[in-house]
């Protein structure tokens, strides 16, 4: 078992990454280097121009990590107002799966990325659980199929349903994400062997897992299906796994958002959108795999 207050894993390499303020939440950060050398761990927090050199550390969740989770949630169901503390209690509570990110002796306790995953039979009493069940039915309601196929994983099958929960600011550096999610995969493993009743090592044996994210989508993407020689994207991923998600996953649908949030000059021309997909368990290999090659890639 990892203590609270120890490390589960100490990244080695440091990156710089501009601190976010205690209202960042997700918006747009400015962009940060992240391929300069490798430094010493004396030069952690060095400032220099607003951008700091930070090694980063995963942790598990621990009650004064409340507001920095919080904040990290803001807008995960969109422009909603629903009982987002009761659901930050539940990521806290659980501390054999999942992990928040921060940079190491950091005195301002401040959190870079929050990942779990929340059974959603086991809570399923839960006033947040309810309220966010509720808002993916209403936005998969216009979409042929899905929403029978959403209803069933969130009701009928939901005993074996996780919802994966990866929130954090935009510039974290992508290198932490392999790590990051072999944590989250690896605690799920670990708990299904590991929790002290069989109820609880049930709960972690997840057949599905549900994903709530954002992109951007062109606004003109059906014109630009047809003009070749634009060199604009149809879709942009502001988390690089969500491509793989997609790719590996069941189904999926996305839906406007009704939250302005800043967004950089680049995306004049796009919309953010919601994303829900469905990601069958045993695709996990090949997620953490395909994650990997992504990363060592950019």
């Amino acid at each position: 078992m990892t203590s609270p207050t120890m490390p589960k894993h100490q990244m080695q390499d440091s990156h710089f990454i501009q601190k976010p303020s205690p209202s960042s939440g997700n918006e747009f950060l400015k962009p940060t280097l992240e391929d300069e050398p490798e430094q010493s761990a004396s030069s952690t927090d060095e400032e220099f121009d607003g951008v700091v050199q930070a090694d980063f550390s995963f942790f598990d969740p621990k009650p004064d990590d409340f507001h920095g989770v919080k904040t990290l949630l803001l807008t995960y169901l969109d422009d909603k107002e629903w009982h987002l503390s009761g659901f930050v209690d539940l990521i806290l509570e659980q501390t054999t799966v999942g992990t928040v990110v921060k940079i190491e002796d950091d005195e301002d306790e401040g959190l870079f990325a929050c990942v779990t995953a929340i059974n959603l039979w086991r809570y399923r009493g839960q006033k947040c659980i309810v309220e966010i069940k509720d808002f993916l039915l209403h936005k998969a309601s216009q979409e042929k199929g899905v929403a029978d196929q959403l209803r069933l994983l969130l009701e009928e099958q939901a005993r074996d349903v996780g919802l994966l929960v990866s929130q954090r600011v935009v510039n974290l550096p992508p290198q932490l994400l392999p790590p990051l999610y072999n944590a989250l995969f690896d605690e799920v493993s670990w708990a299904t062997e590991d929790e002290p009743t069989e109820d609880l090592r049930n709960s972690f044996k997840f057949k599905h897992y549900v994903i709530l994210s954002k992109i951007y989508k062109h606004k003109n993407v059906e014109q630009k299906r047809k003009v070749s020689n634009d060199s604009d994207e149809a879709i942009i991923y502001i988390k690089p796994e969500d491509e793989i998600f997609l790719k590996l996953s069941s189904w999926s649908f996305i839906f406007p958002l009704r939250t302005q949030q800043p967004a950089p000059h680049e995306l004049k021309n796009y919309r953010p959108m919601g994303l829900v997909m469905a990601v069958e368990a045993d695709k996990v290999p090949k997620f953490r795999q395909e994650l990997v090659t992504l990363i060592s890639e950019t």
